[in-house]
């Protein structure tokens, strides 16, 4: 499997991010990818806040709420997912499936012995990470759930989300920070440049790519049979 994985320098002075990048190289089911998270706060905290970001970020999302959470006196978890952030990034889109992003979240949590986990989900991170509870039911406590849905595949694809699914398969490098302060207009450039950062080229943008792709769009699809179990459950 041909991996790529983001020079550090690419890391270095971004707004309101300075911090010490911490890494996992044996997680099952991973066929031995590194896998970085951001782990800020006591390690023996009450409570464990596992912040899952989305398309096409990666944990420098989370750059204003880890402080809030770590001031209360609890400790927080922000991997980014593979392909994304400052984990490996294969350069083969079939390797991102529905499953293998599950499958790296559960070996994380599984891994660090999260326990009382309050997990924080937006886009990707609810579409994956709502169906984590169902599977370690005692492990979980709350969730904190923003602009995300279960994938269930019951409901036809919105008109926007199929133009944006459009957009990402006809510009293979696309300009995320560009993308990104559209979205946001209360970036300023130097942060939309850091959520491109992790993204030097097109060949580091194969997961950016697939994410899209991976939204069940049918009762059928990989993730959507797991997605109406978790929203059942």
């Amino acid at each position: 499997m041909q991996t790529l994985r983001t020079p550090d320098e690419c890391f270095l002075n971004l707004p309101g991010f300075s911090f010490a990048p911490n890494y996992l190289e044996d997680l099952s089911g991973v066929s031995g990818l590194r896998v970085h998270y951001r782990d800020e706060g006591p390690a023996n905290a009450d409570a464990v806040w596992l912040c899952l970001h989305g398309e096409p970020t990666w944990c420098y999302l989370y750059r204003n709420m880890i402080p809030v959470f770590v001031e209360a006196g609890h400790r927080v978890i922000a991997p980014d997912f593979i392909g994304f952030g400052r984990s490996d990034k294969p350069t083969e889109e079939s390797v991102y499936t529905f499953h293998f992003h599950r499958k790296m979240l559960l070996s994380l949590i599984d891994r660090l012995d999260l326990q009382n986990i309050r997990l924080v989900c937006q886009d990707w991170g609810g579409l994956l990470g709502l169906t984590l509870p169902m599977k370690r039911p005692d492990r979980f406590s709350a969730l904190l759930v923003m602009n995300t849905t279960l994938g269930t595949g019951d409901v036809p694809l919105g008109d926007g989300f199929l133009a944006w699914r459009a957009y990402v398969r006809s510009r293979p490098d696309f300009n995320i920070a560009t993308l990104m302060q559209r979205s946001t207009p209360g970036l300023s450039p130097e942060e939309a440049a850091a959520y491109a950062a992790p993204f030097p080229n097109a060949s580091y943008k194969a997961g950016v790519r697939r994410f899209p792709e991976l939204v069940p769009d049918h009762p059928d699809a990989p993730g959507a049979e797991l997605s109406r179990k978790a929203c059942s459950w």
